[in-house]
This record gives C-alpha cells, sequence and structure tokens, in this order.
C-alpha cells in the first residue's frame, strides 16, 4: 500500500492563501466573492492578482468593443470604464480625495477633513479628469487588443502590487480604511511586489517590463508627500498611489513603443 501523502498543515496553508486571494478581491473590487478568509494585511500578496483580475475584464471590454467595430479611442474608453466599474472607483475616489487635502489651506488636520468631506471640490474633479485622460489616450495610442490587453493587465496588476510595502507606511489618522487595513508584514509586502513584477514582464516583455515596473515606482513618490503634508498615509493616499502607478505604467509603455518604433525606423 502507498504511504499517505496527505499533509493536513499543507491542505490548510493552501486554504489559507485561497481564503487570501478571495478577500484581496472582496476587497479591492467589488466582484461576488465567497470564501474570504484571513486579515487583509496578510492577503497583500494577492492584491497584484486582483489587479489582474480587473485588467482582465478592462481587456475583454476593449476587445468587444473593437469586435464592434468601435474606434480605438471608444473602445479605450470602454476599457477604463470597465475597470472603473469593476473596482466600484475605489482608486479614483482615493485620488480624488487625496487631491482635495492637498488643495485646501492649511495643516494636516485641516488637509484631512477636506479628504473625509462628503464633496468634492475643484483639485478632485481636475485629478479625476487628467487621471481618465491620460489613461485613455494611453491605451488609444497603444492600438489593438494584442497591444492594449497586456498593457490593461500589466499596468493594474503592477500597481496594485506597491500597495502592500505602502500600506507600512506611518499612518495619518488613529481611524479609517488604512487602520483597518493593517500593516502588512515584509513577507507578503515583498511577495507582492515579485508577483507583479513576474505577471508585468509575462505581460509586455522582459525589457517593457523592467522600465514599466520602474516607472511604477512614482506612484510611490506619493509618500513622502503625504508625510510632510497629513502626517502620514490614509485610504485615500493609497488610491492616489495606485492611481499614479498604474498611469505612469501605461504612460512607459507608449513611450517604450515609440522609441522602438523610431529604432526600427532609422535602420
Amino acid at each position: 500500500m502507498p504511504e499517505e501523502t496527505n499533509n493536513p498543515e499543507t491542505a490548510f496553508a493552501g486554504r489559507s492563501r485561497l481564503g487570501e486571494l478571495r478577500l484581496a478581491i472582496g476587497f479591492l473590487t467589488r466582484l461576488p466573492v465567497v470564501g474570504a478568509a484571513g486579515d487583509l494585511a496578510s492577503a497583500g500578496w494577492a492584491f497584484p492578482l486582483a489587479g489582474l483580475l480587473v485588467g482582465a475584464i478592462s481587456s475583454l471590454a476593449y476587445w468587444f468593443a473593437i469586435w464592434l467595430g468601435l474606434t480605438a479611442l471608444i473602445a479605450a474608453a470602454l476599457a477604463v470604464a470597465a475597470g472603473v466599474l469593476a473596482t466600484g472607483a475605489l482608486h479614483e475616489d482615493g485620488l480624488a480625495d487625496f487631491a482635495d487635502g492637498l488643495g485646501v489651506r492649511g495643516g494636516p488636520s485641516e488637509k484631512l477633513a477636506a479628504m473625509r468631506a462628503s464633496g468634492i471640490g475643484s483639485f478632485g474633479v481636475l485629478a479625476l479628469i487628467f487621471g481618465v485622460l491620460l489613461r485613455v489616450l494611453a491605451l488609444a495610442a497603444l492600438i489593438g487588443p494584442a497591444g492594449v490587453g497586456p498593457a490593461l493587465i500589466g499596468a493594474h496588476t503592477g500597481a496594485r502590487a506597491l500597495l502592500p510595502w505602502a500600506m507600512r507606511a506611518p499612518l495619518a489618522r488613529a481611524d479609517g480604511l488604512a487602520v483597518s487595513a493593517g500593516r502588512p508584514g515584509p513577507g507578503p509586502a515583498f511577495a507582492a511586489l515579485l508577483i507583479g513584477l513576474v505577471i508585468l514582464i509575462l505581460a509586455v516583455g522582459f525589457s517593457r517590463g523592467v522600465i514599466a515596473a520602474l516607472a511604477s515606482l512614482l506612484g510611490l513618490a506619493i509618500l513622502p508627500l503625504a508625510h510632510r503634508r497629513l502626517g502620514g498615509i490614509t485610504g485615500d493616499v493609497l488610491g492616489a498611489i495606485e492611481q499614479l502607478a498604474e498611469i505612469a505604467i501605461l504612460l512607459s509603455l507608449v513611450a517604450s513603443r515609440s522609441l522602438v518604433g523610431r529604432s526600427l525606423g532609422g535602420l
């Protein structure tokens, strides 16, 4: 008779990882999820996988629009809209609130109060307009499902891979989303970065993937700004980081494609 190879601890670890993946998807999207388990900080490693799912949804929307015969610009707008619907505008809301906070005169308390206000100010509106516009134009410039699909998957994955690391920064408030989310340990944070980098490289190629990964680090430039202006991070700051990183990845992919095209044209 063969020896029993089932290991209860291994099976439990597998269920735990699956529960954390479901938890990450349920937190970062509006998709219905069952069987979520664990705490969000420990599930940080799965954030890029949730981004992969959002990128796939956006890619399908783009492909369907092109199949219908719509223009590349309209398809790009629909792809961005699909991503917004899939996430419930979670990160866009954070970007707008963070922009409003920065635009308010006064110290951290005044800025944090503005970020919590129910309305949206001029700075928030402008941030949303420019954020959506840059993403749509970048996708339109990539032209075609073969270029846009991998870019969407890479951008959504790579941007969310930064969030567990950003969540380790000091907090600006004693309550709020960032507090309830917890502080990921170095293990989940580094795992998220590695998963995000691997998926980004597989999606767009090694050289473009590395360049895009480096560009995404611009999102983390928000951390010192938030520390100076707010005294730390909030959930809105994390949303702004994701948005800036996503935009930076897409723009880097457009730029690298253009550089390759000019190089080939000069041969």
